[in-house]
């Protein structure tokens, strides 16, 4: 048995005997399967990466990039033709999806330039969307955004937020990426079990970037409860594993209005 297979057996016992909502969904090299809203299955392998790149954590389906896929609608994607942009997208799910349910939307697929990595997803993006209006690109937060060919007005990211000393760099990608049209928009979806500290920090410095921040919500991953962010819930309401495994935190960001950009 393989690492990974333990993996994924310990994954499946903690939900099943306690009640422990999983975090991630798949673990390296396993085939995953998923029927998005539309209807249309998708089929993807996830990613495996170098090991000098397991600190990146990209090996993983993870939770928040399945509900992220499963509530695009909350993207209000129109019928106007628009770039999207997926940062740290590992297996590509939420970008694919995008892609196969509006065929009118140009979405680029990003995650660190690992080749293991990069070749899966490369894989991916080709297998579920013949139409060509996605594909994979090899992207380092924080460096040149050459690769990723201009400006977006959507930036999507699932569970990115959880190392601290990367939010420099992904804030500088967000600013250098995002269109500066009022109608541009970053979608980031975090686990709770990312901690509450740890986006509250992201939170601050993304608005000393120069971002706004339209909505914070606390959803639940598995229901239909939902209510606003709120730092101190983990203080006032002490919060266990078990407990913030239930919830994802869905926060919405636009650009701070520069006349000289209007």
């Amino acid at each position: 048995m393989s690492l990974e297979d333990a993996e994924d057996i310990l994954s499946g016992s903690l939900h099943t005997l306690y009640g422990y909502e999983p975090i991630t969904l798949a673990s390296a090299g396993a085939d995953f399967s998923y029927t998005p809203p539309n209807g249309i299955p998708i089929h993807i392998r996830t990613p495996d990466t170098q090991p000098s790149n397991w600190a990146l954590h990209a090996s993983s389906i993870w939770t928040s990039s399945r509900f992220l896929a499963d509530h695009i609608d909350l993207l209000n994607i129109s019928s106007t033709p628009i770039r999207v942009l997926e940062l740290g997208a590992g297996a590509g799910l939420p970008g694919i999806t995008i892609a196969q349910t509006y065929p009118h939307v140009q979405v680029v697929i990003s995650d660190y330039p690992d080749p293991e990595l990069i070749k899966t997803l490369s894989d991916n993006v080709l297998k579920n969307i013949p139409h060509g209006n996605a594909h994979a690109v090899a992207y380092a937060w924080g460096s040149d955004t050459l690769p990723l060919g201009g400006e977006f007005d959507m930036i999507i990211a699932a569970d990115t937020l959880w190392n601290p000393d990367l939010h420099p760099f992904f804030i500088r990608t967000l600013s250098e990426t995002l269109s500066f049209s009022p109608t541009a928009v970053v979608h980031l979806i975090a686990g709770l079990h990312t901690g509450r500290y740890t986006l509250e920090a992201f939170l601050k410095a993304a608005t000393s970037a120069g971002f706004t921040l339209e909505k914070v919500l606390e959803m639940e991953s598995n229901g239909r409860e939902r209510r606003e962010w709120d730092v101190h819930r983990a203080e006032n309401e002490p919060e266990d594993e078990k407990e913030r495994r239930r919830w994802v935190v869905w926060v919405v960001l636009r650009r701070t209005q520069d006349i000289s950009h209007v």
